[in-house]
């Protein structure tokens, strides 16, 4: 048995679950959805590689086919070709086996083909993030057990693993098409799942984002709060981030 390096209490594991996957949201939110998929904003090396780091490192997801799974979904929205519709597959499937969607139609070379243009194809991403994507859970999974052991470590691991495939492919893309508020009437089921976007980086705010899909910002009413666009302004004051400006960043 590995002896853990530290041994903390179990409610600050569970509070360095939930830290970890915020920073893992924010992330995907950042840089692949606002960034890569919308081009909504530019971000300075300085602040795009720890974002591609940290994703590599936690999720094992390749960015070009997030990218694609992403666009198709906006491109054909409730529709049989939507690769997750709760509309088309009910809300519980696309909750609690969203990732097998995801999965499924990032496997589809057409889409890969289509939808993924334009995505970062350096030579960090040629001969690292994307030939070696599932290498970084399972270094992970060694750094964490060697410094809280095999049970905690475990469940810290398990518990960062499933953040994305739950939060992001499960309640966003299903119950933000199912239950929440709409602030715009658009032609397809999105729905806000909270007016404060903050444990999911802002993705609460998913009416918003499908109204204004190339605006940075997802907040729109006074009531709103988007985590996401805060980070971005931070980013932005520090020169490591440009916005896009559109008809619709600010409408």
């Amino acid at each position: 048995m590995i002896e853990a390096l530290f041994s903390l209490p179990w409610w600050q594991i569970l509070v360095l679950i939930v830290v970890c996957g915020h920073i893992t949201i924010m992330c995907t939110s950042l840089y692949l959805h606002r960034s890569l998929t919308h081009q909504s904003l530019i971000f300075h090396p300085i602040a795009a590689f720890p974002m591609r780091l940290w994703l590599w490192f936690v999720t094992g997801m390749s960015a070009k086919e997030w990218v694609a799974v992403h666009r198709k979904h906006h491109a054909h929205c409730e529709t049989e070709n939507d690769p997750h519709s709760p509309v088309v597959h009910g809300w519980a499937s696309i909750l609690f086996l969203g990732v097998k969607y995801y999965r499924k139609e990032s496997q589809n070379p057409e889409t890969i083909e289509k939808f993924g243009k334009g995505v970062p194809n350096d030579i960090l991403e040629q001969k690292w993030f994307e030939p070696m994507k599932y290498a970084g859970p399972f270094i992970m999974l060694g750094v964490v057990v060697y410094f809280f052991g095999w049970l905690q470590g475990l469940v810290f691991w398990t518990g960062l693993i499933v953040w994305v495939p739950f939060w992001a492919a499960g309640v966003i893309n299903g119950l933000g098409h199912t239950l929440g508020y709409r602030t715009y009437e658009v032609e397809d089921e999105s729905r806000n799942l909270s007016p404060l976007g903050i444990l999911l980086s802002g993705e609460e705010l998913h009416n918003n984002h499908h109204r204004f899909p190339t605006s940075p910002k997802f907040s729109r009413k006074w009531f709103e709060f988007d985590i996401g666009w805060l980070y971005i302004r931070m980013l932005v004051f520090l020169k490591l981030a440009r916005i896009r400006l559109t008809d619709e960043t600010f409408a």
